[in-house]
């Protein structure tokens, strides 16, 4: 499952993943709310929290993910993650070699420095 939070807003999209996450989640949220930003503010702020019961992704939303921040690697300004476990951390460091913008790991009690480091 994943959820856009209210504190999105302008170029700043704050979503948060728990269980895990589907082809369907990025197909019918997450994919749609990144296009409108993207859309309407040409770069994307993006803070991705880790809820608590996050287990990773089904193999084709890894897919999903994968295609899609390859494809939209320029559109990124920024990308936060919260509350990673080592093993997302490795892969969010792997990651940032393909995604333009900074990238940064926050540990899961950090989300309002998250939050901030995203807005500056």
């Amino acid at each position: 499952m994943i959820e856009i939070l209210p504190e999105s807003g302008g170029n700043i999209l704050e979503v948060r993943a728990g269980e895990k996450l589907t082809d369907a989640d990025y197909k019918d949220t997450f994919i749609p709310a990144m296009e409108g930003v993207i859309k309407q503010h040409g770069k994307v702020r993006l803070l991705f929290d880790c809820g608590e019961n996050f287990r990773g992704w089904e193999p084709k939303a890894a897919w999903d993910d994968a295609k899609y921040g390859i494809k939209h690697r320029n559109d990124f300004e920024k990308i936060a993650v919260v509350g990673a476990g080592r093993w997302i951390e490795w892969a969010t460091k792997l990651d940032a070699h393909f995604v333009g913008g900074e990238v940064k790991v926050f540990p899961k009690d950090q989300l309002d420095e998250a939050r901030e480091w995203i807005k500056a």
